[in-house]
């Protein structure tokens, strides 16, 4: 009886903890999509440019990308549910505060502590979901991690966005806020289930871990600076389409608000699918930079189409979900040859490093697509979108290989 109740007591455990980490993961990318659907609506109410809302978000990815860094080494030293609360609770009162800001330097100024809150999300999942979950359920626990997260992107432009039409942009934003901010109250309900003090105590102290590498030691892995910057070249596509996807539509392909936001929502449920098919071809697969690479090829392919052609707007949604679907399929083995890259006792340190990659990329996009947009060269947004995941593909053949242990300098 005693065994039949660990069997089952475990796995509910696990997949409590992996359910609480993908929450978190929704409401990270819930709240960075805010902006995105009212960019239109703020730029017409405070007469800004495509150009200085993009600076905005820039300016949230820099710190996200900065702070991640920081963020990954904090996790490994103070625990990272206490970084995963406190970055839930700041993130969801910049949003908030924004539907308040009087000026264009208060959204600045918000737009750098949402970031900050938004970097402690990758190395503080990532390090529970490593520690907490049994090797045999890994590769699915991050599958279902990514879906809490693509299902926060689809949601967004939904919900920022009606709640927009109907009450304006600044409601829209405080509205989200105080709803993330009470979901992060009722998580301190449920610490237990991702504190990572008890899984070493239950190791014992015969498999106390050995000395952690250190951070330049990390940061100097071939492995891991290819897989920063494949982060970072993905991440340029996705900022494209998430943050911009929305505005290129209605402006250059003749769709409405309505139709381009459900456009969105299409890429990020063909990308959902794409996760959840390509979680089982990572537990199943052996060359996971292969896996990779194909899912690249095809979604540049697709996104090259829609931006070399003025399709009918049902055929370009097409498209742009095959394109979303395809990036899914990637992520798993992306995930999984990330883990292979990270020494145990090091997750929060490569996590971060890695991550900041897709922050950098992500800071670095808005500004590319909001001259595009300022320029009324809608098209060549979804091909700016297309080129870096051609490059990625190259990145990529570097991150299948698993590094040997870090020498650890003596104490």
């Amino acid at each position: 009886m005693t065994s039949l109740a660990s069997a089952t007591d475990l796995p509910r455990r696990e997949f409590a903890t992996i359910s609480i980490v993908s929450a978190a993961h929704f409401i990270s990318h819930l709240l960075q999509l805010a902006l995105a659907p009212l960019f239109i609506a703020m730029r017409a109410d405070l007469g800004l440019s495509f150009t200085e809302l993009g600076v905005v978000l820039s300016l949230f990815y820099l710190f996200s990308g900065g702070g991640q860094v920081v963020a990954g080494i904090l996790v490994d030293r103070f625990g990272a549910h206490r970084l995963l609360i406190g970055g839930m609770a700041l993130q969801s009162a910049a949003i908030g505060a924004m539907g308040l800001a009087p000026d264009y330097l208060s959204l600045l100024l918000l737009g750098a502590l949402a970031g900050l809150g938004n970097s402690v999300y990758h190395p503080a999942d990532l390090s529970i979901l490593s520690h907490k979950i049994s090797p045999r359920r890994l590769g699915r626990a991050f599958a279902l991690h990514v879906v809490g997260g693509s299902i926060g992107y689809a949601a967004s432009p939904v919900v920022t966005g009606t709640l927009g039409l109907l009450y304006g942009w600044r409601v829209a934003l405080i509205a989200t806020g105080l709803f993330c901010l009470i979901v992060t109250v009722g998580f301190l309900l449920a610490l237990p289930l991702l504190r990572m003090e008890g899984v070493q105590a239950r190791r014992g102290p015969a498999a106390a871990a050995p000395a952690a590498p250190r951070f330049l030691d990390i940061a100097r892995m071939p492995v891991v600076l290819l897989a920063f910057f494949y982060f970072f070249l993905t991440a340029i596509c996705l900022a494209g389409m998430q943050s911009f996807g929305i505005s290129a539509l209605q402006e250059g392909f003749d769709m409405t608000l309505a139709f381009a936001a459900m456009t969105l929502t299409f890429y990020q449920g063909g990308n959902i699918c794409g996760i959840l098919v390509g979680g089982h071809i990572a537990d199943r697969a052996t060359h996971h930079h292969r896996i990779a690479m194909a899912g690249l090829g095809a979604a540049a392919v697709a996104l090259a189409i829609v931006g070399f052609t003025q399709l009918p707007p049902v055929v370009t949604l097409c498209l742009v979900t095959a394109a979303g679907a395809f990036i899914g399929i990637t992520t798993p083995s992306r995930d999984v040859l990330i883990r292979h890259a990270a020494p145990e006792n090091a997750r929060g340190k490569v996590f971060g490093l890695v991550y900041s990659g897709f922050d950098l990329g992500s800071l670095t996009g808005p500004i590319i697509y909001g001259a595009l947009l300022d320029a009324h060269l809608t098209h060549a947004v979804f091909l700016a979108a297309a080129a870096p995941l051609v490059v990625a593909m190259v990145t990529v053949i570097g991150v299948r290989v698993r590094p040997k242990a870090t020498p650890v300098a003596p104490a």
